[in-house]
Formats: structure tokens, sequence, C-alpha cells
């Protein structure tokens, strides 16, 4: 216990340190946000890759689909190396920043809003992505406080309220620059963490070939397939509901508006190849290795409460036989994982909020004092000012999280569904098409929030009538058919605004 304390103060201390030596970047809305949009290929590679994976993958996902799936589950880590990683950086990276840093966007509503000229959009699109980011917020204070509880056997709300109040400090302080560093000293963390624990888990079980004969020796389970070895295939019981799971992990992040902001925030074009490998990378150790541990699952069997899994206790259970010291980084792993994901979410929620809704016409000063009298004191007032109001709004989309998180409605991986669902199945086709073609138009981006929405509510309201992994992954997919197909039956923009913002491709 003594172990598992000094370490984790000392991380802890050192993450406050980084906000306040940050500080002095974060005055502005530019430093705030986007650290000034001059944030190397490592640190922002590393924020990707940490704002990727949290205590919702580590304890939640890699669990219940280890148990659900498997071996297999790991192309679940590989798709989001491959898909959510590499394809990502060179599909989305440059183009966004160029095209955001040409037309002046510093959010994803911020994107939407001047790219198809439109201020509704700006603002429905800021609605989306405070709402939705909630539950998934909610979803990274359940794992990680249940991880804490079992370490330090502190109660679950009292957990819950720390990493609340702890994430508040350092990003207030520091914002956008406090985060990046913190990443990257986390994704260290993170790098080591997950290779100790799976060579520690697996000698518990004599070893990797010990361990992958027991899982092979674990018979079917009624519904999915009656016969041995299953569990220790290559595709598993259940390979279109594992594609399902992919999809939604892996493509969800192109449309995530916490991981597309950072490609804003890069330097320049040869930091982004760069920064594609060291990402790749880093996603295919720690999401492989979260879900490849994850595939022992059934060897470790989960809580049961009043006749239903506990899968959250899953990876817990796990842990439960290591030594203290390697328990002690596991709290370090989930923690790095955990604190970085919030961070991100936060700082996304409060700027949407700030630059998108409250201050989006105030850019200059504009509304604030009479034309020809703006001057740059009044415009460095006015940015401090959006820096303070963003910094109240993270202390209320915290405050909102934490109430779900303290009551959460179901299992972590099904919060994720659901925020992943909705915001990627909103966002994702009209920003990647958004990026590549003159053709979109702003009917369609309406009718794609409308569908991502729309079915993931409905699927809510019906009992979830489909898993919500699977919803998500039907929303997102289903939004490269409603976007062209909508282009084609709407008023496209004004050629001469749309070939101005096209031109930073030249």
């Amino acid at each position: 216990m003594a172990i598992k304390i000094i370490l984790t103060t000392i991380f802890l201390a050192l993450m406050v340190v980084v906000g306040v030596y940050s500080r002095k970047h974060s005055e502005s809305v530019e430093g705030f946000v986007l650290g000034g949009r001059n944030v190397g290929p490592w640190l922002t590679a590393f924020a990707y890759g940490t704002s990727y994976f949290s205590a919702v993958v580590f304890i939640g996902y890699a669990g219940q689909f280890g148990w659900k799936y498997g071996l297999s589950a790991s192309w679940i880590g590989i798709g989001n190396a491959v898909i959510g990683s590499l394809l990502a950086w060179l599909i989305l990276g440059r183009r966004t920043k160029l095209m955001t840093q040409h037309i002046g966007s510093r959010t994803m509503p911020d994107f939407f809003g001047t790219r198809f000229s439109s201020e509704k959009l700006r603002i429905a699109a800021s609605i989306i992505a405070f709402v939705f980011l909630i539950p998934y917020t909610a979803g990274v204070y359940k794992g990680i406080s249940t991880l804490f509880e079992m370490s330090f056997h502190i109660r679950y709300e009292y957990c819950v309220v720390l990493m609340a109040a702890l994430t508040a400090v350092y990003v207030i302080l520091g914002g956008y620059k406090a985060t990046a560093v913190n990443d990257f000293i986390q994704g260290i963390i993170m790098l080591f963490g997950i290779s100790a624990v799976i060579v520690a888990v697996l000698h518990l079980k004599g070893g990797l070939v010990d361990a992958t004969h027991q899982l092979a020796a674990i018979e079917g389970v009624k519904g999915v397939k009656e016969s041995a070895g299953v569990f220790a295939s290559w595709f598993g019981p259940d390979p279109w509901g594992l594609l399902g799971v992919v999809i939604l992990t892996s493509l969800g992040t192109w449309g995530l508006p916490q991981m597309v902001g950072k490609f804003y925030s890069i330097t320049d074009e040869s930091a982004i190849r760069r920064g594609t490998v060291i990402s790749t990378v880093f996603a295919l150790l720690v999401a492989g290795g979260c879900y490849f541990l994850g595939g022992f699952a059934r060897l470790f069997p989960p809580k049961e409460v009043g006749g239903k899994l506990l899968f959250d206790s899953i990876i817990p259970s796990m842990l439960n036989s290591l030594p203290n010291a390697l328990i002690a980084l596991v709290v370090l792993l989930v923690l790095s994982a955990s604190m970085s994901t919030l961070a991100s979410l936060v700082l996304t929620s409060s700027s949407t909020l700030t630059l998108d809704i409250i201050y989006r016409d105030k850019v200059s000063g504009a509304g604030e004092v009479p034309t020809g009298q703006i001057d740059d004191q009044v415009v460095a007032k006015i940015e401090r000012r959006k820096v303070v109001v963003m910094r109240v709004l993270i202390l209320f989309f915290i405050a909102l999280s934490l109430l779900i998180a303290l009551n959460p409605p179901t299992f972590i991986a099904q919060l994720m569904g659901i925020s992943w669902g909705a915001l990627a199945g909103a966002f994702l086709a009209p920003f990647v098409l958004g990026l590549y073609s003159k053709r979109i138009t702003a009917f369609s981006v309406w009718a794609c929030f409308a569908w991502g929405v729309g079915v993931t509510i409905i699927n809510m309201l019906v009992g979830n009538w489909l898993n919500p992994i699977d919803c998500g992954a039907i929303a997102m997919l289903g939004g490269f058919v409603v976007v062209p197909v909508a282009s084609l039956l709407s008023p496209h923009l004004e050629q001469k605004k749309v070939d101005e913002i096209f031109k930073c491709y030249e």
C-alpha cells in the first residue's frame, strides 16, 4: 500500500507541476485550446494515442470483449492501430491541418460552420459534441475509479470525485500545452505498464503456451457456439459482432472532436509524417496489448451480482494476484490513460461551447466595442475573458459527467458505444468528405447530424434493440450513404467560396 500511495502521489504531483509550468502558454485562446498550433510530432502523436486509449479500453472494453471473443479480441487492437491511427493520420492529418488553419477553425463545430457557411450548423454541432461527450467522460471516470477501489480499497464515489478534481486542476491551469506534455509522460508509463502486466498475468497461468491451452479447453457458451477451442481461435465465436466493435472503436476516432483536434495543433507537414509512424506504433503496442490481455478473460471469471456478470471486474480480478509493486504500476498505467483522455474531453467541450456559441461573433472584439475602436489591448482583454469562460465551463462539464459517473446506467463499454455512435455517426462522414469534396452541401451535413443522433437516440428509447456497439457502427457507416445522397438532392454552396477554401491544398 505504501508503494502504491508513494508512486501515485509522485505521479499526480508531476501532473500538477506540468500544469503550473504550462500556464504561461495558456493565456490566449490559441494557446489554451491548440498550444499555439506549434506542437511537435512526438507530443501530438502521444496526445492522440493517450486520448484514444483510457480506462474505458483497459478496464471496460478489454475485459468485456475479451470475455466475449477470446483471443480474437486482439483484432480490435490491430484495427485501432491500422484504421484508428495509421489511416486516420494518412487521410485526415495533412488536410485537416491545412484547411482548419486556412479558414481559422479551432474546433470541429467551427469547421462545419465555416466550411459550409452556416452559423446554425456550428451551433448544432456544438450542442451535439457537448451532450454526447458527457457519457464517454462518465465511462472513463467509472473505469479508473473501479481500479482505484480495488487497489486502495477506497469507495467508488470518493475515487470519482478525486479524479474529477485532479483533472480540473491541471487542465484549468495549463490548457492544451499541459495536456500534451502530460500525455507524453503518461504515454511512456502506458507502454511500460501494459508490457509488464501482460508478462505477469500470463506467468500466473504458466506462460503464454499453457494459458492458451487452458483457454482452448473452455467449451463454447450457449447461444454462441458449442465447441471447445472457440475462444482461442483466430476469429472467435462471433466474427460479425467482432467486426462491429472494430469499426466502432477504429473508424469512430475519425469523427470525434477531441481526436481530430490533435491535427489542428501540429506544427507542419513533416511533423505529420513522423507523427503518423509514432502514433501507429503506440496504438499497436497499447491497444494490441490491452485486447490481447483481455483475450484471456475466461481464465479470470468476473464477479456476479443478481445473476449478471460484472464485466468491468474482469481486468481488476486479473490483477488481484500480482505483486504490490506491479499493481502500483498498473494504477499509474490506468491513471495515465484516463487522465489524458479526461483532459482532452473536458478541454474540447469547454472550448466548443465558448468559441462556437458564446463568443462566436466576438473573435476580434466585434459586438463588444464600436467598430474602429478595436486595438491590441481590447483584443487581448477579450481573449483573456474567453479563456476564463472556458475554465469555468470545464468545471461545469466535469460536474455533469460526475453526476452520471456516480450512478452509471450501464457497463463502461455501452457508455462509450452511445457516445461514439452519436458523435461519429453525426460528424464522421461530413467531416471526412468535407475535406476532400467540393460538392458536399450544408443540407447533407444536417441530414447526417439527424441520422447519427437519431439512430442512437431511437435505439436507446426502444430499449437497445441493437447493441449500442453495433448501433454505433451502423450510424458511422450509414453517414457515408446519407451525405452523398443528400448532397445530390440539395443546392450546392457558392462555388467561389468553396474554391477559396480549397486553395489551401494548392
